[in-house]
């Protein structure tokens, strides 16, 4: 009998992670050290486990798939890919008896996400079926964009978090993957067959195994994926002619650009005397410009729609300021007083016990959705003290916890 070894690489929370039994395989570990969250199908041993509050994934692999991983995930998010954070690396494990075990990946556990079968297999969606369709074809995008080629797009190996009405896609499995400067047109191309075939296979047995349809048809939800990822890879990326004169024409396509969410770093312009062809390259076309507008102006981080809608808000808010005979103000000083008169309170009105249901932003999305819904009904606006109270009897209260989404 030898003493059992391992070496740990951790980011954060390492003396919690020494106190672990890293000298058993996974599937060994005591019932009581783990949490029992919903997931996707894996071919890897995956547990989980509550750390001071804190939650988080437990992968074994070979050693040379955990440290590339680990790595890898590391690139995306420092690239700013929607992605599961990184943690640490558990490598170099042995047991009681000296004999090698695969080394462990950690990542920290997404709060408020929902793995597809959990999404799928209700009868209720959370989001409309386009929407997860969209979200997994803009996470292909903008893993592209970054030189990101998968090499195993699923639904298992993806997250969703609610957006404001639709979804956000997460990588979750980087095992396969490769980063690279550009990814060629093939490599692409060759990235979409492999989503095709394993979203059209995982849909199959999922309805297999509910024992019903839970998409009308999968191939043809496997197409869509792709047909929206090109829609969107073209307009992210595509030429665009004019004539000199035409300038408005770039800030119409900019425009469409922030629209959909993306922001450019740079544009080239490419004059030959009697046109401008503006082109963008892939690497300087990035996500987020609601998101980083709305953390500018408020501090809140929120998903791309959630910060779209909170944008709009601040603008409403404003605009009846100015109504109400205040003092124009700017942007920035609306934002602060929106914040602490209108966002924070609405948040502060929800019971403490309920308002981990949903993250703060979608709270308060679904709330302005419901005071909108209620006044219409009423014919007169209800004020937002009737619109909380009825928002949490009614759809708060009776709905699922998605913070972390436990098996029963």
């Amino acid at each position: 009998m030898s003493n059992p070894r391992f070496r740990l690489v951790a980011r954060d929370d390492q003396r919690a992670f020494l106190e672990l039994p890293w000298q058993l395989p996974l599937e060994e570990w005591p019932p009581e050290l783990l949490v029992h969250v919903k997931r996707g199908i894996g071919r890897h041993v995956v547990r989980f486990v509550d750390l001071g509050g804190s939650y988080y994934a437990l992968k074994e692999l070979p050693p040379r798939l955990a440290e590339r991983e680990y790595r890898l995930l590391g690139d995306l998010e420092r690239v700013g890919v929607p992605a599961v954070e990184a943690v640490g690396v558990v490598a170099e494990r042995t047991d009681a008896a000296g004999e090698e075990l695969p080394a462990v990946v950690i990542t920290r556990v997404l709060d408020f996400s929902l793995p597809y079968r959990l999404i799928l297999g209700r009868k209720r969606l959370p989001a409309p079926e386009t929407s997860i369709l969209a979200a997994l074809a803009e996470l292909l995008v903008r893993l592209h964009l970054a030189g990101f080629f998968w090499g195993d797009c699923s639904l298992s190996n993806a997250l969703f978090r609610r957006d404001a009405g639709a979804l956000s896609a997460y990588l979750v499995d980087a095992e396969t993957g490769e980063l690279h400067e550009r990814l060629s047109s093939g490599q692409r191309g060759h990235d979409l067959d492999i989503a095709e075939e394993n979203l059209a296979g995982e849909l199959h047995d999922l309805a297999a195994e509910l024992g019903r349809d839970v998409v009308e048809d999968p191939w043809e939800f496997a197409a869509d994926v792709r047909g929206r990822y090109e829609q969107l890879w073209d307009e992210l990326t595509r030429d665009e002619i004019f004539a000199p004169g035409e300038s408005k024409k770039l800030d119409q396509r900019l425009r469409r650009l922030n629209d959909l969410g993306f922001d450019v770093e740079e544009v080239e312009l490419l004059s030959d005397g009697s046109t401008v062809r503006l082109r963008l390259h892939s690497k300087v076309v990035e996500p987020g410009h609601h998101r980083r507008r709305l953390l500018h102006l408020t501090g809140l981080d929120a998903q791309e729609n959630q910060a779209r809608r909170l944008l709009n808000d601040l603008t409403a808010y404003r605009a009846a300021l100015e109504r109400a005979g205040d003092a124009p103000v700017s942007e920035a000083a609306a934002a602060g007083r929106w914040l602490s008169e209108v966002f924070e309170p609405a948040i502060a009105s929800v019971p403490p016990e309920l308002r981990g249901k949903r993250a703060a932003a979608e709270l308060y999305h679904e709330l302005l959705e419901h005071r909108w819904f209620l006044s219409e009904r009423a014919g007169r606006d209800i004020g937002v003290k009737k619109a909380v109270a009825s928002y949490v009897d009614q759809i708060l209260r009776p709905a699922p916890d998605e913070k972390l989404p436990l098996e029963l």
